[in-house]
């Protein structure tokens, strides 16, 4: 398995990312969970309601965090990166190898075909009513579609993944999640507690994958350039509670700059867009002050015509050939 190329300097400037509001949210996990098990104050649906909210947003917290093991960015160490990766992973039944793969060529080919995180939405075989049909089923069954998508990319028989160690350990991976599940479905059988899973797990799960999809619709759904500033949507608030968001979820909603810059630390990313914004600021580039805003612009294309880069009206650009990328760069679109 690759790890990401830091440099000294990009090294130093990661946080450990062990205190402090990042991790605030996702440590209430245990506590929505042991509250959904043991309802308090009372078994009242509104009760049952805040909980289930509670532990779907930190559910949806941890999957930011499993983004920044893929980028090698949660800790300076690489294998605690790696450990917490596979650990997420096999409960999320997508293999950390599977998901880190997938990602580099996401923002390497941000947009185009060979974005593998986007399809269908990328993909121009895809037709518009089948991108469509897709798009209900990826927002309002996230849980289910996610692990798919990503697995494509070592089940198709176009797979870029050629490597026979990396074909290995996501097999591995593959397995160690099949033997999780395996024991905890049997466990729940044994002991007849299926109300309880359906409730406690499986229903937290389900709101945290329409957050997960509803947030990756937001940042992408209708951009068709293939540039990372002008092909995402930016989010840097001015709420208190964007802000508060934007910091337990690693600052992924300042999506553009963190697209270009892939391996630049998360707190410096706001910055960075407005360094960007100084520089030209005759050039739109879709930042939004809050997320609901973000969201209203990509909702026509959810409804109408749910694609980014040529499904969205792009253009590709003329190279024949796309370079083959196997990690991530300092800077996506560095200039000579």
């Amino acid at each position: 398995m690759s790890a990401t190329p830091f440099t000294a300097e990009e090294l130093n400037a990661l946080p450990e990312g062990k205190t402090g509001r990042r991790f605030l949210v996702t440590r209430l996990l245990p506590v929505g969970l042991w509250f959904l098990a043991n309802p308090w104050p009372g078994h009242q649906w509104p009760t049952q309601l805040f909980w289930t909210l509670v532990t779907a947003y930190s559910l949806f917290c941890w999957l930011s965090c499993f983004h920044e093991t893929a980028h090698h960015t949660l800790y300076r160490s690489l294998k605690a990166n790696i450990i917490i990766g596979r650990i997420l992973g096999m409960v999320m039944f997508t293999p950390y190898t599977v998901y880190r793969e997938s990602h580099i060529r996401h923002h390497a080919y941000l947009n185009k075909p060979h974005d593998w995180e986007l399809w269908p939405y990328c993909d121009p075989a895809a037709s518009r009513p089948f991108r469509i049909v897709f798009a209900w089923c990826d927002l309002l069954l996230g849980f289910m579609t996610a692990p798919y998508v990503y697995g494509r990319i070592y089940f198709s028989a176009k797979s870029p993944i050629v490597s026979p160690e990396l074909r290995i350990a996501i097999r591995n991976e593959y397995l160690l999640s099949a033997a999780f599940w395996g024991i905890i479905v049997g466990l729940v059988a044994w002991f007849n507690v299926w109300h309880g899973f359906l409730t406690i797990w499986v229903l937290p799960h389900w709101v945290a994958g329409v957050l997960q999809t509803g947030r990756k619709f937001t940042e992408h759904l209708g951009m068709k350039s293939f540039d990372p500033l002008l092909g995402t949507r930016t989010v840097i608030g001015e709420t208190a509670w964007t802000r508060f968001c934007t910091k337990a979820n690693f600052d992924i909603f300042i999506h553009g700059p963190h697209h270009r810059h892939p391996r630049m630390p998360h707190a410096e990313l706001a910055s960075k867009m407005h360094d960007y914004i100084q520089k030209s600021p005759e050039t739109h580039y879709p930042v939004y002050a809050t997320y609901t805003r973000a969201a209203t612009a990509m909702l026509p294309a959810l409804l109408t015509n749910p694609g980014v880069g040529i499904n969205a009206g792009g253009v590709l650009p003329a190279e024949a050939i796309e370079p083959v990328v196997d990690n991530f760069a300092s800077d996506v679109c560095k200039v000579a």
